[in-house]
């Protein structure tokens, strides 16, 4: 009874237009977040293939010292021709990312050298936090004489 009671009023061609209009509006509505939500998955994906396409071009976060790049870095640093280098790194002690050790060597004269982020260069006594130099162990290990150390060079 009731069901004709639905098609009674659904017949009457006011009602008809009525519920055309809303449907209309309603899946309208729908095919518009849809469009929206296909158009902001599109843009995001495409910014993250760019971002991943940036991240990938940039250095590694952890560069490997190599002897060629040290041997780079310390003679940018003391301003040597980098083809015919005065110093010459002989060994590179301990590869860190942060502080690397590293052994050059100067008209015979071998010296610790330390080279923090894969920049800057520097030759000095190195101390640890209770005070003991750490140098000294690298020197007694490696057989580097501490009188040739403090004679000549830089």
């Amino acid at each position: 009874m009731k069901i004709r009671v639905i098609i009674k009023r659904l017949s009457n061609p006011r009602i008809r237009r009525r519920l055309k209009i809303a449907l209309s509006i309603f899946f309208g509505g729908i095919m518009l977040g849809l469009m929206f939500k296909v158009v902001y998955d599109i843009g995001y994906f495409d910014a993250q293939s760019l971002e991943n396409d940036k991240i990938a071009e940039l250095p590694t976060t952890n560069p490997v010292l190599t002897m060629e790049s040290a041997q780079h870095i310390v003679s940018g640093a003391l301003k040597e021709d980098p083809t015919n280098p005065k110093t010459i790194v002989v060994e590179i002690v301990d590869n860190n990312r942060r502080l690397s050790t590293i052994i050059i060597e100067s008209n015979k004269i071998k010296k610790i050298a330390r080279i923090i982020d894969m920049h800057l260069f520097f030759t000095c006594e190195l101390f640890n936090e209770e005070g003991y130099n750490l140098n000294e162990g690298i020197e007694h290990q490696y057989n580097i004489n501490r009188d040739n150390f403090n004679r000549g060079g830089q």
